[in-house]
């Protein structure tokens, strides 16, 4: 969905429950796709561009929080990109992480000189990629707040630890579930798709992430045949309705 663009910039904190908003901007649709599913399952909102014509229609048409850009594109590079956000006032404080195979001295400090807020070479790691878009957020306008813990009845979940209790008993989460709990605390009370929460890539449709749903639903419901918090939304995915 295209959300307008709002008269300036949002506020330092994002709500609680609703993500950051990032462009990916790569001409590699692998490592556009990766970086999509990876950081939605941060709890961020991505949209991905695959080359700088793309990318600029996109900026002004939706409020991005930060932009992740590949340097060596066909056509505009990713430094003269950079050197057009940073020219544009509605864009010059948006943050803006380079990403790129050229790893020499002088591309870095050619892409710091543009404007960039930060500067990753591939390949990379996207857990460390996701440390430094935070990192970035937080020198800029603030972390996505999130609670620290999710309660849903007798049971809490934990979301610094991906601990879950019941009645104050501990409830064991495998690492899938815990992370599928996690992705779903951060969308609190908002529809999450399957290919979103699957935890295998490649399951093409998404259903794989149905065998999870089941077993933390009688982890989480007093009768998890009629959920009350881990619901089902047709035709989309999953919701968690938190108390």
């Amino acid at each position: 969905m295209i959300e307008p663009r709002a008269n300036g910039r949002s506020g330092p904190v994002a709500p609680a429950g609703s993500g950051r908003h990032v462009l990916v901007v790569d001409d590699d649709d692998r490592i556009r796709e990766l970086l999509k599913e990876f950081l939605s399952r941060e709890g961020y909102r991505v949209t991905g561009a695959a080359h700088a014509g793309a990318a600029r229609r996109l900026v002004e048409l939706i409020e991005f929080d930060l932009i992740v850009l590949d340097v060596m594109m066909p056509g505009e590079s990713g430094f003269d990109l950079t050197t057009w956000i940073r020219s544009q006032a509605a864009l010059s404080k948006t943050p803006v992480l380079l990403l790129t195979a050229k790893g020499d001295p002088d591309d870095r400090i050619e892409g710091l000189s543009r404007g960039a807020d930060d500067y990753m070479s591939k390949p990379f790691d996207p857990r460390e990629l996701a440390l430094r878009i935070e990192a970035i957020l937080r020198r800029t306008g603030g972390k996505l707040m999130t609670p620290k813990e999710i309660r849903m009845g007798p049971a809490v979940f934990d979301m610094e630890r991906l601990e879950l209790t019941r009645d104050g008993e501990p409830q064991r989460l495998t690492e899938a579930e815990a992370q599928l709990l996690k992705t779903l605390a951060i969308h609190a009370h908002s529809p999450v798709e399957r290919m979103t929460l699957s935890p295998d890539t490649a399951d093409i449709t998404g259903r794989a992430v149905d065998v999870q749903v089941t077993r933390l639903r009688r982890k989480l419901e007093a009768d998890p045949k009629n959920p009350r918090y881990l619901q089902t939304v047709r035709g989309v995915g999953y919701m968690l309705a938190p108390d």
